[in-house]
């Protein structure tokens, strides 16, 4: 059974405004509960199974919601940044007001997949070190990525900081002056893909990530695109944090 909730609590939590203005608009006659006229800001109901509308419209109440987005070049992985554009910029106002933020970061010319969600438990056992959740990446790479390398990166890769990189796997696609591989890791230090070729002497010079544990990118979503994350995939992620 679901616990009843107050209607102003409910209203804010969903991002309609302060608890102050919810009450406000409850108290103008703009809510409806059950197609009845509620004007008390602590009537209570079951978010789930009573019918609450505003204006007319119907409010569908939910905790927390999950975007997988393909980010594109050019966007930064942050909720406010003072001078780039970020990646709620091109998030709807329908999901904006549950505050969302990426769990995780990738690198403003990275693209690929980024979780958007207000679930603050999620995010962290995805991003806590303990969990060791395995990203990753197709890059393509300035030079030769030959067998040999395999090995280097499944020891770990010093960083020019001295860090020694978790063992990590790396896969071959193409191996010429501009190498293709995938490569996966369990840590998510900054810059870590592109330090760990340049530990290599080699560059990076694009860098997409395809998955995120059992999360893997919707290759119909062009760059800027995202879509809700279905029943499924939110319950592989659960179960595999």
């Amino acid at each position: 059974m679901s616990k009843k909730e107050r209607l102003d609590k409910i209203l804010s939590n969903m991002g309609y405004g302060s608890r102050k203005d919810v009450q406000k608009i409850i108290k103008e006659g703009r809510v409806e509960v059950n197609s009845h006229i509620i004007n008390k800001k602590d009537f209570k109901l079951d978010p789930y199974e009573d019918i609450v509308t505003l204006d007319g419209y119907r409010v569908l109440y939910r905790e927390y919601i999950y975007l997988m987005m393909n980010k594109p070049k050019g966007l930064v992985s942050s909720t406010d940044d003072p001078v780039n554009r970020t990646v709620l910029d091109i998030i709807d106002e329908e999901y904006i007001i549950f505050n969302p933020f990426p769990a995780g970061r990738l690198d403003k010319d990275t693209e690929g997949l980024l979780l958007l969600t207000n679930d603050g438990k999620l995010a962290h056992e995805l991003l806590s070190p303990k969990k060791e959740v395995k990203k990753t990446y197709y890059a393509e790479v300035h030079g030769f990525v030959e067998e040999k390398h395999k090995a280097y990166f499944q020891q770990g890769i010093i960083l020019d900081d001295g860090y020694k990189t978790l063992p990590s796997t790396l896969e071959i696609l193409e191996s010429n002056m501009y190498s293709k591989v995938k490569l996966s890791i369990k840590e998510g230090k900054y810059h870590q893909v592109k330090r760990m070729f340049e530990a290599l002497n080699m560059k990076v010079v694009y860098l997409k990530r395809i998955s995120m544990g059992p999360l893997k990118l919707d290759e119909t979503l062009n760059p800027g695109e995202y879509r809700e994350l279905t029943e499924e995939e939110i319950k592989l992620l659960k179960e595999k944090t």
